[in-house]
């Protein structure tokens, strides 16, 4: 009988995770700017200010709060692991409804900037 390698036995990983205390409160934001390169996507979280009139429409300043650079296999996770939180949040709670039944519109970038995906 020949030596067969044997294989590693699995191991469950658990991680622990520490937050700085100056991170606990977290941060409010109600906008999201997506991006990427090959590499990385860049989440960039703000949250909007009072709109102010233009010439030719409205501008919605925003203040990033946080910014998030993520590899694209680790971006399938997080999609993943939203979209499985979101439908338990409507098991417990019920659909998720926009304020005012209005859509937030979606704007897409990628025509003025190569890579940059759309963001809303």
């Amino acid at each position: 009988m020949a030596n067969e390698p044997q294989q590693p036995e699995q191991q469950e990983t658990s991680f622990e995770i520490q937050i700085p205390p100056d991170l606990e409160p977290g941060a409010y934001a109600n906008f999201l700017s997506v991006w990427h390169t090959p590499f990385e996507f860049t989440l960039d979280f703000a949250a909007t200010q009072p709109s102010q009139p233009t010439e030719s429409g409205v501008k919605v300043p925003t203040r990033v709060v946080a910014r998030l650079r993520v590899p694209p296999p680790v971006m399938t996770d997080i999609i993943a692991v939203l979209n499985e939180n979101v439908a338990r949040y409507q098991q417990t709670f019920g659909d998720i409804h926009r304020p005012q039944g209005g859509e937030t519109p979606t704007h897409d970038r990628t025509e003025d900037r190569p890579g940059a995906g759309g963001y809303h």
